[in-house]
């Protein structure tokens, strides 16, 4: 299969388009053919060295695609299911094995491009609001970066928890 492969830590020009074997499938995992893949932050901190990744190393933590083999002892999905995830590295790739428990389907009104857009940004708004405080009606929530992909995603939940919310960004334009 081809992948973005990084060999050493840098800066864009790092990234490399190779020839990988596909790994084998193992119990608990799902191999999905990769449709859309999404770009994160941490993606960058893992390039540039930031954050210390094994090398070399296919990036992308979260994407959607479509499932394309199971393990045997995965009865929660079977290929053709449409499934995004997040969390779990090598999305820069034709294909990815990913743990059957960070798999979730996703309906055929969802794009693959919005299904691997949402994963890490939408977790992180979820526990922010639910896990880190549990907004409720009449709380108000300060949002900073309002205008990015999770700040977007916590004012839709803040405002659909009842609560009141005070936004900034860092520019008029946003």
């Amino acid at each position: 299969m081809k992948a973005i492969q990084l060999h050493e830590q840098g800066g864009p020009e790092v990234m490399q388009l190779n020839d990988v074997a596909l790994p084998d499938l193992t119990a608990g995992m799902v191999r999905v053919k990769i449709e859309a893949a999404g770009l994160n932050f941490i993606d960058i901190y893992q390039r540039s060295g930031v954050y210390k990744v094994p090398l070399p190393y296919i990036p992308g933590m979260e994407a959607s695609g479509i499932v394309e083999a199971v393990a045997d002892d995965v009865a929660d999905f079977k290929v053709g299911d449409r499934v995004a995830y997040g969390f779990t590295a090598g999305a820069y790739a034709q294909y990815a094995n990913v743990p059957a428990n960070k798999l979730v389907p996703i309906p055929d009104s969802v794009s693959f491009k919005q299904g691997a857009a949402l994963m890490l940004q939408g977790m992180t708004a979820h526990y922010l609001v639910t896990d880190t405080f549990a907004l409720k009606p009449g709380h108000t929530i300060l949002i900073h970066a309002a205008a990015g992909a999770t700040g977007q995603l916590v004012v839709q939940m803040a405002k659909l928890r009842g609560a009141r919310v005070i936004a900034t960004a860092s520019s008029q334009a946003k």
